[in-house]
């Protein structure tokens, strides 16, 4: 039978099979390749066509806005993830067709950002779905981000809100949750080379019916990971976080009813569509290209390339990722392509636009061009629980090519600034606390990164996350009430450890960590940047340094401590190179690291970096950096060699004529050390990646084809038909090495 000779009947019997009986319900590419609001409904089309009271919106709109803070403070006051603790949260409200509309003033708002997507998968097959269905006092639960999202870690409750039998919104709230059962403890796992060790993958499913919590739900969820206690109570607090929501929402929706507010969702989003065509129309026409590179796949060093081209013509702007490195298919540091735009957007709305609303409506003008199978633009089936490594650069990288469009404009909506550290640099930790507790979840060091340069000053010091700024850092004496870990020193900045330039970057910070009280502890990492900087400068500044992991191991601190105190300085740079501690074995090591166990007081130490500098470093201020010698942000070696600054050591007082002699003679040397371009590109660029670089992604300005690296051997693709690429085990390539050399070894006795 051919579907000529299907009668309508047929043909609809036929529809209703297929949709009864399909096999799964996958992430639909419709919805995740989507990042546009929907066009507007019937009812939004009538109100918006006839007179709109600009009051009226902007009443309701503050009722609004007032409501999702309130939601947001109940989730920081009473969740239980550490995450809750430090603002990594947030709430949000949606239109009837889940455009997110606005989010909380505080918390993460790339997390709203990302629900859209569970939302409208939501209305499109649960709604008249007969064994689910959406309906008054129902809730729904998700995590993985492969049907939206940013990783695995991030639970969200979504909550439809009806009237008169009319569904008028949605509402949402999401914690950074941390453990989710994944193969190691604190729901990143570095070690995962599938899907199937991430843990929880929650599609959008029910998990609350007439505003409860289903409890047969509830304890699958908790006898899927380590932590019960904390999977319970936060599904409470997210939960009540929602009701708290809807239920000012219902308050408004008694005094001004179902049009005004169904009129603001819309309004406010399509207000901001309008700025942003206006923005992009003000931009010169042009492409600005730049590139980063992941240092490490968490399991090996490999430079990962991201390839960013944005163009601008009209009011159209184009972000094109072809040419960045291919995904890797047992590697867990792959997204989609829709966590990557939602992350893009957070760094967007931090760095490019602040001051608009917070709502993924910037990205409707905005048009994406990316390479199937590419890290950036990942699989269904490859794995995704550390997304951080490529979505955290993704987050700064755009700072380059937006200042160089924004530069020209005489009227700035911001500051430019140079790239933020952009890498997750904290402690994952898992074990038996001393309360006999098993845990496992992150540290807070990841929300103090430090800020890049800026074009009317320096960046600030540890200020906040990439993702948010609005992000906080946790109490360190509550965290070791709670769990064995102990911090050794308090948030010292890392000296001379900073992006220089005419601005600065902020400086991070140096953690140092220890345990005791339990018997069964460990440490990973999740982390790049110890080979490639991490951040980015603007306009001839320098780049954030490479910072490595340290260890201490073999050794108890706290016996030290009573001993010989003197010699355990809360120094990094100090601890490492004096060695004083003696037994101990001294390690230095990629910032990357699976899980491990530990010691009972052995060491182990990271940075959160520095952000990218910001102008030429010999147009500093000689007084700011006296300014910063005098704080101890900088060593009289970094003053003299590197912003040429004369001046006397012990009253501090400079050299105007001597520091204007130096610099002159700086830029004569530079000339000296330079060559024309034509002679220096002959000795620099080569037709394809040097033989012994472990490189991933397109060579030069040619983005139609890929390297890669596939068990272990380089590997040449055309960016239209991308491989997954499949690395070896590190342990395997450790064991074949020793069999070598035990080989020769043998034959050479």
């Amino acid at each position: 039978m051919n579907d000529n000779n299907i009668t309508p009947d047929q043909q609809a019997m036929l529809d209703r099979f297929v949709r009864q009986n399909k096999l799964f319900y996958a992430p639909d590419p419709a919805i995740m390749e989507n990042h546009r609001i929907d066009p507007r409904s019937e009812i939004e089309q009538r109100l918006l066509s006839g007179e709109v009271d600009p009051h009226k919106i902007n009443e309701v709109r503050g009722l609004i806005i007032s409501a999702l803070d309130e939601s947001n403070t109940m989730i920081e006051q009473m969740g239980a993830a550490p995450g809750a603790k430090w603002g990594d949260m947030t709430t949000g409200i949606f239109t009837a067709a889940g455009d997110l509309s606005m989010i909380a003033p505080h918390g993460v708002g790339g997390f709203a950002a990302a629900v859209f997507y569970p939302i409208k998968f939501i209305n499109k097959y649960w709604t008249d779905e007969p064994t689910v269905g959406v309906r008054e006092g129902d809730g729904f639960i998700h995590n993985d981000a492969r049907y939206g999202g940013i990783h695995n870690t991030d639970q969200s409750m979504m909550m439809p809100v009806f009237w008169d039998g009319q569904l008028v919104c949605w509402v949402s709230a999401t914690i950074h949750e941390g453990e989710n059962g994944a193969t190691e403890p604190g729901g990143m796992p570095a070690a995962a080379e599938s899907k199937f060790d991430e843990g929880l993958k929650m599609s959008p499913f029910k998990v609350v019916e007439n505003f409860e919590l289903k409890r047969d739900l509830v304890t699958f969820l908790q006898n899927s990971v380590r932590d019960p206690k904390l999977q319970l109570e936060d599904m409470k607090v997210r939960l009540h976080s929602c009701l708290r929501l809807r239920e000012r929402v219902v308050k408004l929706l008694e005094e001004h009813g179902a049009e005004a507010l169904i009129m603001t969702l819309r309004k406010h989003i399509e207000d901001v569509v309008d700025e942003v065509r206006r923005r992009i129309l003000e931009l010169p026409d042009g492409t600005m290209r730049t590139v980063s590179f992941a240092d490490s796949t968490l399991r090996e060093s490999a430079l990962l390339k991201l390839n960013m081209a944005i163009t601008v013509k009209g009011d159209k702007l184009t972000v094109d990722m072809r040419g960045s490195s291919p995904e890797l298919v047992n590697r867990s540091i792959n997204t989609c392509q829709a966590s990557f735009k939602t992350m893009l957007y957070s760094g967007w709305m931090q760095n490019v636009w602040p001051d608009l609303p917070f709502t993924m409506a910037v990205f409707t003008p905005f048009d994406f061009v990316f390479d199937e199978k590419s890290i950036v633009n990942g699989s269904f089936d490859t794995p995704q629980a550390m997304s951080l490594i490529p979505l955290f650069k993704t987050m700064t990288i755009a700072s380059i090519p937006m200042a160089k469009f924004n530069y020209s404009l005489p009227n700035r909506y911001t500051a430019m600034v140079a790239p933020q550290y952009d890498q997750p640099a904290t402690l994952i930790y898992g074990g038996i606390t001393q309360h006999n507790e098993f845990t496992g979840n992150f540290c807070a060091d990841i929300n103090g990164m430090g800020q890049g340069g800026r074009s009317h000053r320096d960046g600030e010091h540890s200020v906040s996350p990439p993702f948010a700024a609005h992000c906080d850092l946790g109490e360190i004496e509550l965290m070791e009430e709670d769990l064995p870990l102990v911090r050794l020193g308090a948030f010292t900045l890392t000296k001379d450890r900073a992006g220089f330039g005419k601005q600065r970057s902020g400086l991070g910070y140096e953690q140092i960590h220890t345990f005791r009280g339990s018997a069964l502890w460990g440490y990973m990492t999740g982390c790049t940047g110890s080979l490639f900087p991490s951040a980015q400068p603007l306009f001839g500044g320098y780049a954030s340094p490479a910072y490595p992991l340290c260890k201490i191991k073999g050794i108890n601190v706290f016996d030290e401590l009573q001993k010989n105190p003197e010699r355990v300085p809360f120094d990094i740079v100090r601890l490492m190179n004096e060695r004083a501690i003696e037994g101990a074995t001294y390690s230095t090591h990629p910032s990357a690291m699976t899980f491990e166990l530990a010691q009972p007081g052995e060491v182990y130490m990271l940075c959160q970096g520095a952000g990218g500098g910001y102008g030429d470093v010999l147009q500093r201020d000689p007084a700011l950096v006296m300014k910063d010698l005098e704080e101890q942000l900088i060593s009289d070696d970094t003053a003299r060699d590197i912003f040429k600054v004369a001046y006397d050591s012990a009253s501090r007082l400079v050299d105007e004529q001597g520091t204007r002699a130096l610099r002159e003679q700086e830029r004569r040397a530079r000339i000296a050390r330079g060559k024309p371009f034509d002679e220096f590109v002959k000795t620099w660029s080569t037709p394809e990646p040097p033989a012994h670089l472990p490189y991933m992604g397109c060579w030069g300005a040619d983005v139609n084809t890929v390297y890669g690296i596939m068990m272990g051997e380089r590997v040449k693709m055309s960016a239209t038909a991308l491989q997954s690429q499949f690395m070896l085990n590190p342990k395997d390539v450790r064991i074949a090495q020793l069999e070598a050399e035990v080989a020769a070894l043998k034959r050479a006795g």
